[in-house]
């Protein structure tokens, strides 16, 4: 038989023991954990608070509903002005299609003067058409006078008079000259208006005078009765 050695304190030397494996990876965790803490406070900004955090959170949704407001603000802006736009190009079509029947009348109403009879005692400036009635103690008149297109260039700045032959309220048989209307007459120009006549006079015909001024030269006259 082989012989055993006696050890008296062998229940010792039996005692358990952590395992190497633990042991390092227990040292690792420690290590890196160290590592993070170290890196934290050395290199990345630091920690918030909460009040901190709280304030920054607030100030966010502030800023983000800042941004909703302008966004909203900038849509609403751009619909505006795309109406603006809209409502530019149908006001320029407009101004067109007025443009286009302003001539169009001017043109119908060249035609129309042109084939009125003429004045039978010419001028400077013919009277080809007049009518004249009584508006209360005026003179109502609508006269359209013309110049030879030759001559015309820019208008023809004068007067209009009339001088009215009637009778006075006691029956008198006179002549009054009415206020000079200020005219200016290019190739052709329709006057409508009314003129003031003395209390209870009766017009029976209107002799028309254009003046270069009042009391001026005479550049057209013709004799018409009041209606």
């Amino acid at each position: 038989m082989k012989p055993v050695a006696f050890d008296p304190y062998g229940r010792r030397r039996s005692r358990w023991r952590l395992p190497r494996w633990l042991v390092l990876l227990l040292v690792g965790i420690s290590i890196g954990a160290g590592g993070v803490v170290l890196i934290q406070e050395r290199y990345l900004p630091p920690r918030l608070s909460a009040s901190a955090s709280t304030a920054l959170r607030a100030s966010f949704e502030k800023a983000e509903a800042e941004r909703l407001r302008l966004e909203g603000a900038l849509a609403d802006t751009t619909k505006q002005l795309e109406a603006a736009v809209a409502d530019k190009k149908g006001l320029a079509d407009e101004l067109g299609a007025s443009r286009d029947t302003a001539e169009r009348l001017r043109k119908d109403v060249a035609a129309v003067v042109a084939s009125l009879p003429p004045d039978p005692r010419g001028g400077t400036v013919e009277v080809r058409a007049g009518r004249f009635t009584v508006d209360g103690s005026a003179l109502a008149y609508d006269v359209i006078l013309t110049r030879d297109r030759a001559t015309a260039g820019k208008p023809l700045a004068g007067v209009m008079q009339f001088i009215v032959a009637g009778e006075t309220a006691r029956g008198t048989e006179t002549t009054v000259s009415l206020k000079p209307v200020a005219i200016a007459v290019g190739s052709h120009e329709s006057l409508r208006g009314s003129v003031p006549m003395p209390e209870g006079f009766k017009p029976r015909q209107t002799t028309i005078h254009v003046l270069d001024r009042p009391e001026g030269k005479l550049l057209g006259m013709r004799v018409m009765y009041v209606k």
